[in-house]
């Protein structure tokens, strides 16, 4: 069993009849209840309840409160290379794309997470391409080895691995694991996955749980919002959420909510997902798995990351590079994506206190290790 099994259940709903039937009685009576089911999750999801917002907001700011009071966790992400092996449409380190390549060596590494944690930050979010011939798990692990000297806790945002992979990165030093699947449409996955290993949509599915078996601290899920239908690509990442956090109540599972940004490239074919619809998935994934963490990066503004803190957040990024080395090399490579939110930890940690915020440079430490 996997969570695929679930998703068959539910990937032909005729949302669109759904939707025609839901009125704000019906998101009203929803907001009353203490419990969701996934029809009441979807039922947030609905353009009725897109009325709504205001009291959607009043319960999703209790819940959030109440499950993790008035912090945020701040972390940044480490570029180690940009090599990828696979052609997706939609991303800048796609394989045809020319740009610039860069795998950090180990002294570059070392130099790198001496330059972040000069910050204060203690949490630390490491990515690659997906390219298991340029940076293969041995890479991965000597690379953590080094940054474990300098972060008290290491999350992986790299190609999906086997279930002993994660264990074998786990022994390092690793604790959390970050995978998104792109987008959960069997057939949208397979158009814009057009060439390379990230083809196979069941090992990209089935990864958060294989990271879960391996006994992973943290996994945090999501999907590239644009590449369809918002309010499905919500529904079935909640559905996701949900299933993990029921089979595996000793992992922390969150989800994150990445819009498409501008990218090395060209991809046209985005679906709208603008601010208010943004806002409104978030409070769903808030009443629905109300003790799942959510993060807002930088690919969204500084004014829409503010307004948001109240509203569900946990963990937001800090002093973002996209760029391999981009923190403390000379010669860095192109982006990945282009940030919208460019201010530093100090810049951050003044607005959440002026909010009324506790920022969290560490709350958790890999004694394991």
């Amino acid at each position: 069993m996997s969570f695929y099994n679930e998703y068959l259940k539910v990937k032909d709903t005729d949302f669109s009849k759904f939707f025609e039937e839901i009125t704000e009685s019906d998101v009203l009576r929803t907001l009353n209840k203490e419990r969701l089911d996934r029809y009441d999750f979807l039922t947030l999801l609905s353009p009725a309840a897109g009325g709504l917002l205001e009291d959607i907001a009043q319960k999703s700011h209790g819940i959030t409160v109440q499950n993790f009071g008035k912090t945020i966790q701040l972390y940044t992400p480490m570029y180690l290379a940009n090599h990828c092996v696979n052609k997706c449409a939609y991303c800048g380190f796609n394989v045809s794309n020319d740009i610039v390549r860069k795998s950090l060596t180990m002294d570059e590494i070392e130099e790198e997470a001496k330059a972040i944690s000069l910050s204060g930050l203690r949490h630390i979010l490491i990515l690659t391409g997906e390219s298991k011939k340029d940076s293969p798990v041995s890479y991965i692990v000597d690379s953590v080895k080094i940054i474990k000297k300098y972060f008290d806790s290491i999350s992986i945002e790299i190609y999906p691995l086997t279930e002993d992979e994660y264990r074998e990165v786990i022994a390092a030093g690793v604790d959390s694991l970050t995978i998104y699947q792109e987008v959960y449409s069997e057939e949208i996955y397979d158009k814009v996955h057009i060439a390379g290993p990230k083809k196979n949509y069941r090992f990209r599915l089935d990864a958060p749980e294989r990271g879960c078996k391996a006994k992973m601290r943290s996994v945090n899920i999501g999907s590239l919002l644009g590449l369809d239908d918002w309010r499905k690509e919500a529904f079935f990442t909640g559905l996701h959420a949900e299933y993990l956090e029921n089979k595996y109540s000793d992992v922390e599972i969150s989800v994150s909510l990445p819009r498409i940004r501008p990218h090395a490239g060209s991809f046209s074919d985005v679906y709208l997902v603008d601010d208010k619809a943004l806002v409104q998935i978030m409070m769903a994934f808030r009443l629905f798995i109300p003790r799942a963490g959510i993060t807002i990066s930088t690919r969204e503004g500084k004014s829409l990351r503010n307004n948001l803190i109240p509203l569900g957040v946990t963990k937001m990024s800090a002093g973002v590079s996209t760029e391999v080395g981009g923190h403390s090399s000379q010669t860095k490579s192109d982006s990945q994506f282009e940030i919208s939110d460019t201010r530093n930890v100090d810049e951050m940690k003044t607005m959440l206190l002026t909010k009324g915020y506790q920022p969290v440079l560490k709350d958790w430490m890999n004694i394991g290790i």
